[in-house]
């Protein structure tokens, strides 16, 4: 009996011996001596030797000079990797893909074709009218609930907003309190169908959004105000103005602009989705240098084709880039954007 209980202890301990340290010390051996880069996490630095990110996990970017990576359900949290599992039935999704669309989404054809259907967006939001009923916001806020709280949790300035005018709005507040008793102290998300039904009767063909200003001493301050124009009017409502225009000839976009990957973390994008954003790039770029715009567009689309690669050798799949590496090349060609 002991005999046999002291071999199993044995087979345990060189199992464990095994398993537990000689496999991994040998992986971690080939790993730092064949593939250190890759065994390291693929951890590429900037010019002053400091750590800028993975290769293998999307960053967001969000400067006018810099490429940008596919959307994240996963907000770009390495920990957190996630799809976003919205059904194409559910309009969280439609909605996500509309405000992606509408900053940078150009007519096809016809007397506008390759111009910016954003400008217009913004002309019929001033209007006012959506399927000829006034009230845009109230009409958006009503139709979507769950959109009109999210804008509310969004962030700080937008509840201390809705907080600002429930001081304002008593009377309103006492009878949303009337209509729901089961909420007797509503918070500002609560609050949000009601605060943006008021807000549109009393400023029509305006929306909520972050204003910048500088005082006299040069210091910037942002602060919620009524305003007509600018990306979140161009985002927020181009699924109804969409919907007001459904004849306007679209350019297609490259899908991996508006669908997010499996993980949330994917670094690449296709060099279709990279191209499409060239222009953008290399106008803000040739501002920041001052250079010749058509000089500076053709060497990052030459940069591009260079850094593309396709699975398997080219012999499956689009071409990708490497989004972060991309962006790091600019940046080490060109500068800190500015």
């Amino acid at each position: 009996m002991k005999k046999s209980i002291s071999k199993s202890l044995l087979l345990l301990l060189f199992g464990v011996l095994i398993t537990c340290v000689v496999y991994p010390l040998a992986l971690w051996a080939v790993g730092q001596a064949v593939f250190p880069f890759q065994a390291n996490g693929s951890i590429v630095k900037g010019q002053d030797g400091t750590p800028v990110g993975s290769l293998l996990i999307a960053q967001p970017f969000t400067k006018d000079e810099y490429f940008q990576p596919r959307p994240s359900a996963a907000a770009y949290n390495g920990s957190a990797s996630s799809s976003s599992a919205l059904a194409a039935s559910n309009y969280a999704l439609r909605n996500r893909v509309a405000t992606t669309l509408g900053p940078i989404v150009k007519y096809n054809s016809g007397a506008k074709a390759g111009q910016p259907v954003a400008p217009d967006v913004e002309s019929w939001f001033q209007q006012d009218r959506f399927q000829g009923a006034p009230s845009i916001v109230l009409q958006w806020a009503d139709a979507h609930n769950s959109l009109a709280q999210a804008w509310v949790a969004a962030d700080s300035t937008h509840a201390g907003y809705v907080n600002d005018w429930t001081k304002s709005h008593a009377s309103v507040v006492a009878q949303f309190v009337k209509a729901n008793p089961g909420t007797p102290q509503p918070q500002p998300s609560d609050l949000a169908v009601v605060f943006f039904e008021t807000f549109s009767k009393e400023n029509p063909g305006k929306f909520p959004s972050a204003v910048t200003h500088t005082d006299s001493a040069g210091k910037s301050m942002t602060a919620i105000e009524p305003v007509g124009a600018g990306t979140d009017i161009q985002s927020t409502f181009f699924d109804m103005w969409r919907t007001d225009h459904a004849d306007a000839p679209l350019q297609d976009l490259p899908g991996d602009m508006l669908t997010t990957s499996g993980s949330g973390l994917d670094p690449h994008i296709t060099l279709q989705n990279a191209e499409y954003q060239l222009d953008r790039v290399a106008a803000k770029w040739a501002a920041d240098t001052k250079r010749d715009a058509p000089g500076i567009r053709a060497e990052i689309e030459k940069l591009l084709q260079d850094k593309s690669f396709a699975p398997f050798n080219g012999l499956a799949g689009e071409k990708l880039i490497n989004v972060l590496e991309v962006n790091l090349e600019l940046r080490n060609r060109y500068g800190a954007p500015s």
